[in-house]
């Protein structure tokens, strides 16, 4: 395809051949052509599809609202559920259309999705689905998201074992061209089985982007004709009895499966050696983490034919399909599985080879070999890297080379790297500017709150006095039971709005029928912020909460805003009472008091969503900012530990460290002016300041700038390119590696890509993995592991840092670009001088990578110097890596990428030429934003000097200046002379030092500038 005639939207509207897509955009896709081969096949269908987000599978509802017009095309019907469960039983009446009258379809198709959590609680109701069965047009498909490492989770996941005790076939996909694929002959299999069908995704799967082909006519499956006696057994029927139905699953259902299973090749061998000596055995995510570890080992096709070494796919883990891996065991010395979490598909395998005779059947290794020691743990995450080394040491008795020993040196040096340069300073993740919860969640002297599901969950690590939590709609119901017990007089407890609609009304009926004294704080902010500020999934106002609960015999309710003022309080239920957020405190004093179970509604809308909907018109801006007077403050920190918001940042002035509004990312809350302070000041009718749009920075001066720019060097080489990109949350890290992504699309290269964000969304640590190559049969895993990333773009320090960052970097060989800006953690909102060790980021990335290899910039400042906003610090950062030839896409595919995207084009598009332009001619860029030649070195260098960093002379000639005009040159004198004093003590006592002269010199100065406030 070229250039031109290439659209974002092709993911949708080309019938056949190679798109772009994310995890959820495949799936969308899917459910489209799933309709189109139906119409094909002369079937009259319509699709369903409902479940209840949550990542990995968090933003599903926002990919299929996006594809809405190609939904309604083909008669899709997308209704997000109230949960889980309800989801799943309505999926089941889909399949009920040929028992009522009426239906206007040959048959109904239907996705159901949900997190790991969402399948454990809809146990029954899965059960009776897939025991009830489908119709013959229809069909079941379940897209299950796991995450087995919490990356944004309460509880590991592995819902295998679950759905197999629902008698749920399960695959696996190992990317998203098995998404798409087994996807499309899930639905098959389901109309072939009458069995639901389940598409187990792990968050480096479902997170993930890549190229992938469609076509809606073409399958790589062909289910055979049913060679069971009754094949009307196989749908769904009424009347219908519970033990026909266990029957029917028995004996007609599983065994069409298990024909499905044995004639097609769900499961099949990837790497095949004539010489069965060694088979490795995976599915999904650990099938791809083994290709990329023997990739990495230097074990490709040739090698593993001479050594012996077999691999085989399982792409339907449950129920394992037992000729197929009979056939690949048969005459192997050793089989090792290689799974991820508790064993699942081992004992199957085990149960598989049980009959084979001695000689032919291997010994079977798995999470742990035949003497009983552990080889892989029983949890958690199993990476490429673990198992290069685990393969390495399997085959090291009869085969070894010069690679597999270099690449196990590699990632021994990576990690002694790591340890040397630790810094002990993390990103945490933490509430959004304008955050309700940074007020909600306190709670009065000496009370104590439990935490719940979404993104008040942060509050345990703040200093909140909140402790444990329970799964999703069970919040504070562990109090219902220990309340009986303890001493303790009350509790409050946290649910968010979504929570309370999804099914947390439950637990507040517990807690009233229990009778234990507690307080629940629904903390309703219009918007299910956790997974990206989607509307909760029905109708729900305070105001009917409020009759809800008041139906449930709560014993008070408070309603607590805000902006009371937009309320009636004749529009609550009886005996509402309704304060501003600013009485919250008192208001929980009075509830903590009142025997039972009582209610506060604590109603302020999501400072992220309140921000989206300024920009598209739909909430009114406040004319109006708030602003620091640095000279009149004192940095004591009484505004930050007020609003809890991290847009009020450090400022470094020669009279010590103050504060100020970061204004690109203030969400005009206007918590922090109610720090005790007289050095706010309000301005309203005014707007920000932007660079001059005429003059030196003009598109017309600029273009000739531009214009001179010598076309950089594209990276080139044998094998796949990989690229980490590290920033905070919410900065625009995803949007740059999608760029990217689209870019290598535009020069016709294949991509992995994978956004690591879990809770980091909220002010921490954002990764995203990108790794690019000439064709797809390069790329296997798309989390670069350790010792395997070519260039680290670092827009925040603490985060490109990080030990999960430091890691990834080859030692030697890797570059780097990396934003200079430090911008303070969570930390700085309760300890005023918590500082970013950016000095010692810089050196440490120094340490590993290349000599030479590492750029250093103020990105952040340069764009607001430049374009009047630090939201262009990313595309700043790309175009300096772009310049020095250290991308492995065009100058053109970028910027194409840039209009394509239609968000804030004119601003990236001026930051990432300047970024080219500051690689090319750095002074001029500094005659741009008008720096000073001592300056200049810190446009490629490091940070711009503050005034902090000055000299002792210069710091006691400017302070002197200070002093005469606060009061007369006799001051000035008297300031003078007591430094000097001390400076000439210090050089008897500590010759070379100046320490004690330059806190002399700053704070003897404070002394005598007394403040009248």
């Amino acid at each position: 395809m070229s250039k031109a005639a290439f659209s974002l939207d092709e993911k949708y509207r080309l019938e056949a051949g190679e798109i772009y897509v994310t995890g959820m955009q495949a799936l969308a896709r899917m459910t489209i052509d799933r309709h189109r081969a139906d119409s094909q096949a002369g079937l009259n269908t319509a699709g369903f599809v409902s479940g209840y987000r949550g990542s990995p599978i968090g933003v599903l509802d926002k990919a299929l609202w996006e594809a809405k017009q190609f939904l309604s095309d083909d008669r899709i019907y997308f209704q997000p559920a109230v949960n889980e469960d309800l989801a799943a039983t309505a999926i089941l009446g889909t399949q009920q259309s040929e028992i009522f009258k009426g239906s206007r379809h040959d048959g109904i198709f239907s996705l159901w999705y949900g997190k790991g959590p969402g399948v454990d609680r809809s146990g029954d109701a899965l059960r009776h689905g897939n025991y009830a069965g489908v119709s013959r047009n229809g069909g079941v498909l379940m897209a299950v998201g796991d995450d087995p490492v919490c990356h944004s989770s309460t509880v590991p996941q592995q819902s295998e074992s679950v759905l197999a005790a629902c008698n749920i076939p399960v695959f696996h996909a190992a990317n998203l061209q098995d998404v798409y694929d087994f996807g499309l002959l899930g639905w098959e299999l389901s109309r072939y089985s009458g069995l639901w069908i389940a598409l187990k995704m792990v968050t480096d799967v479902a997170e993930s982007s890549q190229i992938i082909r469609v076509d809606s006519a073409r399958s790589k499956f062909q289910l055979p004709e049913i060679a069971l006696p009754h094949p009307e057994q196989m749908y769904i029927r009424w009347p219908d009895k519970a033990m026909e139905m266990a029957e029917r699953m028995a004996n007609y259902r599983m065994p069409a499966l298990q024909q499905a299973q044995r004639s097609n090749v769900f499961d099949h061998e990837t790497t095949s050696s004539p010489k069965r000596r060694f088979g490795i055995v995976a599915a999904g995510k650990s099938h791809t983490d083994v290709c990329q570890a023997l990739d990495d080992l230097g074990i490709d096709r040739q090698v593993a034919a001479d050594i012996g070494l077999s691999v085989y796919k399982v792409g339907m883990p449950w129920p394992l399909e037992t000729q197929g891996i009979e056939k690949f065991a048969r005459g192997m010395e050793q089989l090792l599985v290689v799974e991820e979490g508790r064993p699942f598909l081992e004992p199957q395998v085990k149960d598989a080879l049980y009959g084979m005779a001695q000689g032919e059947r291997p010994e079977i290794l798995g999470k742990r070999n035949a003497a009983g020691e552990e080889l892989s743990p029983g949890f958690g995450e199993l990476s490429a890297g673990n198992i290069a080394e685990l393969i390495a040491e399997q085959i090291k008795p009869f085969f070894s080379s010069d690679r597999i020993n270099a690449r196990l040196a590699l990632i021994s040096q990576s990690e002694q790297m790591v340890v040397a340069n630790h810094s002990d300073v993390q990103r945490t993740p933490h509430f959004c500017s304008g955050c309700p919860h940074n007020t909600s969640t306190k709670v009065p002297e000496g009370s104590i709150a439990l935490a719940g599901i979404g993104c008040h969950f942060m509050a345990q690590w703040m200093d909140r006095n909140t402790l444990t939590y329970t799964h999703m709609g069970a919040e504070g119901t562990t109090w219902a039971g220990l309340g009986h017990f303890s001493d303790l007089p009350h509790l409050f407890t946290n649910i968010g709005d979504g929570t309370y609609y999804h099914s947390g009304l439950l637990a507040i009926r517990q807690a009233v029928a229990s009778g234990v004294n507690i307080t629940y704080k629904i903390l309703y902010n219009d918007a299910v912020a956790m997974t990206g500020g989607q509307p909760v999934d029905g109708p729900i106002s305070v105001q009917q909460i409020s009759y809800q609960l008041y139906g449930e015999k709560v014993n008070r309710i408070a309603v607590v805003s805000d902006s009371p003022e937009k309320f009636d309080l004749k529009d609550f239920a009886p005996g509402v009472t309704l304060d501003h957020r600013d009485e919250l405190d008192r208001v929980q004093r009075e509830l903590r008091e009142v025997e039972g179970t009582t209610v506060i509604i604590y109603e302020q809308v999501c400072g992220t969503e309140k921000r989206r909907r300024r920009k598209r018109g739909l909430l009114e801006d406040p004319d109006k900012r708030a602003f620091i007077n640095s000279r009149v403050c004192e940095g004591c920190g009484d505004c930050g530990e007020k609003s809890n918001c991290l847009s009020v940042q450090p400022l470094e002035t020669i009279f010590g460290r103050k504060r100020k509004i970061d204004q690109s990312a203030c969400t005009k809350d206007f918590s922090c002016v109610k720090g005790f302070c007289p050095s706010f000041v309000t301005v309203h009718g005014g707007e920000l300041r932007k660079p001059e749009s005429g003059g030196h920075l003009s598109e017309a001066s600029l273009q000739p700038l531009f214009d001179s720019l010598p076309a950089p060097e594209i990276v080139q080489g044998d094998g796949a390119y990989s690229m980490l990109i590290g920033g905070i949350g919410g900065t625009g890290v995803v949007t740059t590696s999608s760029l990217l992504g689209v870019a290598a699309r535009l020069d016709g290269k294949a991509c992995r890509v994978l956004d690591d964000t879990g809770l980091a969304q909220k002010f921490g640590a954002v990764y995203s993995h990108l790794t690019v190559a000439d064709s797809d049969d390069q790329l296997h895993s798309p989390r670069i592991g350790v010792a395997s990333c070519d260039l680290l773009i670092s827009a925040d320090l603490l985060t490109g840092g990080a030990d999960r960052a430091l890691s990834r970097l080859k030692p030697g060989v890797s570059k780097a670009v990396a934003n200079r800006h430090e911008t303070v953690t969570g930390a700085f909102t309760l300890d005023p001088e918590s500082r970013v060790p950016g000095d010692q980021l810089v050196v440490n990335l120094k340490n590993i990578c290349a000599e030479g290899g590492v750029t250093v910039c103020e990105a952040t400042e340069l764009s607001r110097r430049l374009v009047g906003d630090t939201i262009g610090a990313n595309s700043l950062l790309l175009g300096v890596a772009c310049q020095q030839g250290w991308l492995p896409v065009s100058v053109e595919s970028i910027e194409q990428a840039i209009e394509l995207n239609g968000v804030g084009v004119a601003i990236n598009l001026r930051v990432f030429r300047l970024g080219r332009l500051l690689v090319h001619a750095p002074d001029q860029v500094a005659s741009l934003i008008k720096v000073g030649a001592s300056e200049q070195a810190a446009l490629l260098e490091g940070k711009f000097a503050t005034t902090s960093e000055q000299s002792l002379p210069e710091l006691v000639e400017q302070m002197a200046a200070e002093l005469t005009k606060y009061q007369n040159r006799r001051l000035a004198k008297r300031y003078r002379k007591l430094v000097e004093r001390v400076e000439q003590a210090e050089k008897k006592s500590a010759a070379g030092m100046q320490g004690m002269a330059l806190a002399a010199a700053r704070y003897y100065y404070k002394l005598l500038a007394i403040k009248d406030e």
